[in-house]
Protein backbone atom coordinates (compact mmCIF):
# COMPACT_ATOMS: atom_id res chain seq x y z
CA UNK A 1 0.00 0.00 0.00
CA UNK A 2 1.41 3.20 -1.32
CA UNK A 3 0.40 5.28 2.02
CA UNK A 4 1.72 2.84 4.57
CA UNK A 5 4.77 3.30 2.81
CA UNK A 6 4.98 7.10 2.75
CA UNK A 7 4.09 6.92 6.57
CA UNK A 8 7.21 4.57 7.37
CA UNK A 9 9.24 6.81 5.57
CA UNK A 10 8.16 9.75 7.15
CA UNK A 11 8.40 7.71 10.55
CA UNK A 12 12.23 6.56 9.68
CA UNK A 13 12.96 10.21 8.54
CA UNK A 14 11.74 11.58 12.20
CA UNK A 15 14.09 9.02 13.88
CA UNK A 16 16.81 9.21 11.61
CA UNK A 17 17.53 13.04 13.52
CA UNK A 18 20.24 13.09 15.64
CA UNK A 19 18.49 14.34 18.53
CA UNK A 20 16.05 10.92 18.36
CA UNK A 21 18.86 8.95 18.06
CA UNK A 22 19.92 10.01 21.23
CA UNK A 23 16.72 9.86 22.68
CA UNK A 24 16.76 6.15 21.51
CA UNK A 25 19.93 5.15 23.61
CA UNK A 26 18.78 6.10 26.92
CA UNK A 27 17.50 3.15 28.53
CA UNK A 28 13.69 2.81 28.61
CA UNK A 29 13.09 5.47 25.99
CA UNK A 30 13.63 2.96 23.19
CA UNK A 31 9.96 1.25 24.07
CA UNK A 32 8.42 3.91 24.82
CA UNK A 33 9.66 5.64 20.80
CA UNK A 34 8.55 2.13 19.39
CA UNK A 35 6.85 1.93 15.93
CA UNK A 36 3.52 0.77 17.43
CA UNK A 37 3.25 3.15 20.11
CA UNK A 38 4.71 5.95 18.28
CA UNK A 39 1.77 5.25 15.29
CA UNK A 40 -0.82 5.10 18.05
CA UNK A 41 0.03 8.25 18.85
CA UNK A 42 -0.29 9.59 16.16
CA UNK A 43 -2.99 8.21 14.57
CA UNK A 44 -4.86 9.52 17.84
CA UNK A 45 -3.87 12.56 17.96
CA UNK A 46 -5.85 12.70 13.80
CA UNK A 47 -8.48 10.75 15.85
CA UNK A 48 -8.94 13.32 17.97
CA UNK A 49 -8.48 16.25 15.49
CA UNK A 50 -11.47 14.37 13.29
CA UNK A 51 -13.19 14.49 16.82
CA UNK A 52 -13.34 17.81 17.61
CA UNK A 53 -13.03 19.23 14.10
CA UNK A 54 -17.02 17.47 13.15
CA UNK A 55 -17.63 18.41 16.58
CA UNK A 56 -16.61 22.32 16.24
CA UNK A 57 -18.61 21.84 12.80
CA UNK A 58 -21.61 20.66 14.53
CA UNK A 59 -21.61 23.80 16.73
CA UNK A 60 -21.87 26.11 14.00
CA UNK A 61 -24.63 24.60 11.81
CA UNK A 62 -26.19 23.76 14.80
CA UNK A 63 -25.77 27.80 15.56
CA UNK A 64 -25.53 30.09 18.92
CA UNK A 65 -26.69 28.81 22.26
CA UNK A 66 -26.13 25.16 20.66
CA UNK A 67 -24.93 23.97 24.43
CA UNK A 68 -28.39 24.82 25.82
CA UNK A 69 -30.81 23.59 23.10
CA UNK A 70 -32.54 20.57 23.61
CA UNK A 71 -33.14 18.23 21.29
CA UNK A 72 -36.14 16.00 23.04
CA UNK A 73 -37.29 15.04 26.38
CA UNK A 74 -37.19 11.56 27.88
CA UNK A 75 -39.62 12.37 30.61
CA UNK A 76 -37.91 15.15 33.11
CA UNK A 77 -34.60 14.75 31.03
CA UNK A 78 -33.65 16.78 28.09
CA UNK A 79 -31.54 15.01 25.77
CA UNK A 80 -28.88 18.47 24.54
CA UNK A 81 -28.15 19.06 21.23
CA UNK A 82 -23.97 19.09 23.10
CA UNK A 83 -24.56 15.31 23.84
CA UNK A 84 -25.85 14.45 20.22
CA UNK A 85 -23.01 16.34 18.59
CA UNK A 86 -20.88 14.26 20.77
CA UNK A 87 -21.88 10.87 19.76
CA UNK A 88 -21.54 11.99 16.10
CA UNK A 89 -18.56 13.46 16.30
CA UNK A 90 -17.68 9.82 18.02
CA UNK A 91 -19.08 7.68 15.42
CA UNK A 92 -17.09 9.68 12.58
CA UNK A 93 -13.92 9.25 14.42
CA UNK A 94 -14.19 6.12 15.35
CA UNK A 95 -14.43 5.07 11.75
CA UNK A 96 -11.36 6.91 10.80
CA UNK A 97 -9.44 5.41 14.11
CA UNK A 98 -10.80 1.87 13.35
CA UNK A 99 -9.05 2.35 9.66
CA UNK A 100 -5.99 3.72 10.78
CA UNK A 101 -5.17 1.43 13.61
CA UNK A 102 -5.89 -1.93 11.09
CA UNK A 103 -3.52 -0.51 8.46
CA UNK A 104 -1.02 1.44 10.17
CA UNK A 105 -0.58 1.11 13.93
CA UNK A 106 -1.27 -2.67 14.20
CA UNK A 107 -0.77 -3.86 10.78
CA UNK A 108 -3.99 -6.22 10.55
CA UNK A 109 -3.46 -7.38 6.70
CA UNK A 110 -6.36 -9.36 6.51
CA UNK A 111 -9.78 -7.96 5.00
CA UNK A 112 -11.59 -11.60 5.13
CA UNK A 113 -14.87 -11.41 5.80
CA UNK A 114 -14.48 -13.58 9.55
CA UNK A 115 -11.45 -11.78 10.16
CA UNK A 116 -12.59 -8.16 9.40
CA UNK A 117 -16.45 -8.52 11.42
CA UNK A 118 -14.25 -10.02 14.44
CA UNK A 119 -12.12 -6.70 14.53
CA UNK A 120 -14.70 -4.05 13.26
CA UNK A 121 -16.86 -5.63 16.07
CA UNK A 122 -14.44 -5.91 19.01
CA UNK A 123 -12.99 -2.55 17.93
CA UNK A 124 -16.78 -0.92 18.09
CA UNK A 125 -17.49 -2.69 21.23
CA UNK A 126 -14.75 -1.44 23.04
CA UNK A 127 -15.29 2.42 21.94
CA UNK A 128 -18.99 1.92 23.09
CA UNK A 129 -17.93 1.15 26.47
CA UNK A 130 -15.13 4.18 26.47
CA UNK A 131 -17.74 6.14 24.87
CA UNK A 132 -20.32 5.19 27.72
CA UNK A 133 -17.85 5.18 30.49
CA UNK A 134 -15.68 8.44 29.44
CA UNK A 135 -17.58 10.01 26.29
CA UNK A 136 -21.25 10.39 27.63
CA UNK A 137 -20.63 9.80 31.30
CA UNK A 138 -18.17 11.82 32.45
CA UNK A 139 -18.65 14.50 29.87
CA UNK A 140 -21.94 14.74 31.01
CA UNK A 141 -20.89 14.94 34.73
CA UNK A 142 -18.34 17.82 33.50
CA UNK A 143 -20.89 19.77 31.41
CA UNK A 144 -23.35 19.87 34.48
CA UNK A 145 -20.73 21.34 36.71
CA UNK A 146 -20.24 24.00 34.53
CA UNK A 147 -17.22 23.05 32.57
CA UNK A 148 -16.62 23.99 29.33
CA UNK A 149 -17.38 21.75 26.41
CA UNK A 150 -14.34 21.64 24.93
CA UNK A 151 -12.16 21.64 28.36
CA UNK A 152 -14.08 18.48 29.38
CA UNK A 153 -13.02 17.11 25.84
CA UNK A 154 -9.54 17.37 26.07
CA UNK A 155 -9.42 16.28 29.40
CA UNK A 156 -11.30 13.02 28.63
CA UNK A 157 -9.44 12.34 25.40
CA UNK A 158 -6.18 11.43 28.02
CA UNK A 159 -8.20 8.85 29.30
CA UNK A 160 -9.80 7.36 26.10
CA UNK A 161 -6.35 6.99 24.34
CA UNK A 162 -5.30 4.88 27.51
CA UNK A 163 -7.86 2.37 27.60
CA UNK A 164 -8.56 2.50 23.75
CA UNK A 165 -4.90 1.45 23.16
CA UNK A 166 -5.09 -1.07 26.26
CA UNK A 167 -8.27 -2.67 24.08
CA UNK A 168 -6.49 -2.79 20.93
CA UNK A 169 -3.19 -4.20 21.75
CA UNK A 170 -4.25 -6.62 23.87
CA UNK A 171 -7.67 -7.95 22.21
CA UNK A 172 -8.52 -6.52 19.10
CA UNK A 173 -5.66 -6.57 16.77
CA UNK A 174 -3.86 -9.33 19.14
CA UNK A 175 -1.73 -11.39 16.66
CA UNK A 176 -1.98 -15.01 16.92
CA UNK A 177 -0.17 -16.53 19.48
CA UNK A 178 0.47 -13.16 21.45
CA UNK A 179 0.02 -13.23 25.23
Amino acid sequence: MKLKKIYENIYNKIFSVPLFKKLLKIPGVEKLLQYEIVSYLVFGVLTTVVNFVTYWTLTKIIGEGYDEKTVFSIGTYGVKWVLVMNAVAWIISVLFSFVTNKLFVFESSSWKAKVFFKEISSFIGARILSFIIFEELIFAVLIGFGLNDFIAKIGISVFVVVFNYVASKLVIFRKKGEK
